[in-house]
């Protein structure tokens, strides 16, 4: 039927020439949001040890 061979590489070109195009125009790394701000760690706290008293 079809007397060519099909290459990989050749779509995959074509399917990524456009994002590294914008990638180009816009600056690369593309401009994303920013990940959601996460919560504060929880403080660790100290066991408490009383001084000796001389």
């Amino acid at each position: 039927m079809w007397k060519f061979k099909l290459n990989w590489r050749r779509p995959l070109f074509y399917l990524l020439l456009p994002v590294f195009l914008v990638m180009v125009l816009l600056g690369i790394p593309l401009p994303v949001a920013p990940p959601p701000a996460t919560r504060p760690a929880q403080e660790q706290s100290d066991t408490v040890r009383k001084k000796k008293e001389d």
